[in-house]
């Protein structure tokens, strides 16, 4: 774990609220020269503190309108290994987040699709034909809110 300070605090939160924002903003709104945030800044992405930068896109408005989370029971675990498994599930692209979880599921997956009718499609044709999957609990997404700020 690396030793954050408060100066490295803010720039996290500052950085979480906007990513784009340049060294010399970040350096104006903490009180440090351009030179001495950019450090900073570098020091945390080496140190694995910052692990990089997303694109947040909207589904909805890219044209999938729905977004289901789905538990996935594996039949056996020894019919295919987990990283096979997770592996395949990465190269569905309606597949957002794959978690391997413990509890009722072996996997929590978020799927997007652009209406019911393509989520039925995915699950039949691409999750439930995977080998090992033995139940799945699906979860329509009625409405997301996102709370501000970093962890």
């Amino acid at each position: 774990m690396t030793d954050l300070d408060d100066t490295d605090r803010r720039l996290l939160l500052l950085l979480s609220e906007d990513a784009t924002r340049s060294a010399g903003q970040l350096g104006r709104m903490v009180g440090l020269s351009q030179p001495a945030a950019w450090r900073r800044v570098q020091r945390l992405y080496r140190s694995g503190a910052i692990r990089g930068r997303r694109l947040d896109l909207d589904a909805e408005k890219l044209g999938f309108g729905v977004t289901v989370f789905l538990g996935v029971k594996l039949a056996t675990k020894g019919r295919v290994s987990l990283d096979d498994f997770e592996r395949i599930l990465g190269a569905i692209p309606e597949v957002q987040r794959v978690e391997h979880v413990l509890g009722l599921y072996d996997y929590r997956l978020r799927v997007v699709a652009r209406d019911l009718a393509d989520f039925e499609r995915v699950l039949r044709r691409r999750i439930m034909a995977l080998p090992g999957v033995g139940s799945v609990e699906a979860n329509v997404m009625l409405s997301e809110e996102r709370l501000p700020g970093p962890l």
